[in-house]
């Protein structure tokens, strides 16, 4: 079973690179869209209606901002919109599928970068986050967590740790939190099967031709918990997928 997470900068944006061939070539069962940036009613075939998925979207409120989206061969038992919370649920940040196996959380998670009420904002939107995941592991579910986490974790985890220390995205108190999901029981799977790799980012600045450089960020993660973690072959990136300032990131499951 193949996973997909891409945050596509704009789903409308990206139908006019090449997005339903693109989705083609990842031949992946299950496909995790974030900052899809439209309502449902603005989207056409080209984007609702890929061969063989099943997709549904869920929209920001406010128009041309975050939502997601979820591209789906295998048949859900459930979808749930939005963390339950009246705080979070009008940016259409989460869509929850259960698999049976697992429960899979697809998440555009918070940007801190307009100021401290904005990480607040953010560290509130984990805590509700990892609280469910936590009260799932309980009632012994497996989850699987995709989506931009607007985080790196560790100084290997961006070209310049030190120049962005103070900036939202590698905060001390923002990468604690980052702990706190490895706390949860969150494997990043990446990282557990490529402890000391060095730049491997998943977002590059647009305003300084980053990419061309491979100065970035990897804030895009696949998360497991512990008994998935047996299943995983393989968690990587797909660098070379061009058409947003992300690239897709992906997580091979034997099930």
């Amino acid at each position: 079973m193949r996973l997909v997470s891409w945050n596509v900068n704009g789903i409308r944006a990206i139908a006019g690179k090449g997005f339903a061939d693109i989705v083609k070539t990842m031949d992946a069962d299950i496909i995790g869209i974030q900052e899809i940036k439209a309502t449902e009613d603005q989207l056409g075939d080209d984007i609702k209606c890929l061969e063989g998925y099943k997709s549904v979207f869920y929209s920001a409120e406010r128009k041309g901002y975050s939502g997601t989206a979820l591209y789906t061969r295998i048949e859900p038992r459930e979808i749930v919109y939005g963390l339950g919370t009246e705080e979070f649920d009008h940016e259409g940040r989460v869509i929850r599928a259960d698999y049976g196996d697992f429960i899979l959380y697809n998440i555009y998670f918070p940007n801190g970068g307009r100021g401290d009420e904005y990480v607040k904002f953010k560290l509130r939107f984990y805590d509700c986050f990892l609280e469910q995941v936590r009260n799932f592991e309980a009632s012994g579910r497996q989850v699987i967590c995709c989506g931009d986490v607007n985080t790196a974790h560790k100084e290997i985890d961006l070209s310049n740790p030190k120049a962005n220390s103070k900036i939202s995205g590698f905060l001390p108190e923002e990468r604690v939190y980052m702990d706190h999901f490895r706390e949860a029981g969150l494997v990043d799977t990446f990282r557990m099967l490529y402890p000391d790799k060095p730049e491997c980012y998943t977002w590059w600045s647009y305003k300084t031709r980053a990419r061309e450089r491979n100065v970035g960020w990897r804030i895009d993660y696949f998360f497991a918990t512990e008994g998935l973690t047996p299943l995983i072959k393989e968690s990587n990136m797909m660098g070379d997928i061009m058409g947003s300032d992300h690239c897709p990131i992906y997580l091979d499951l034997d099930i």
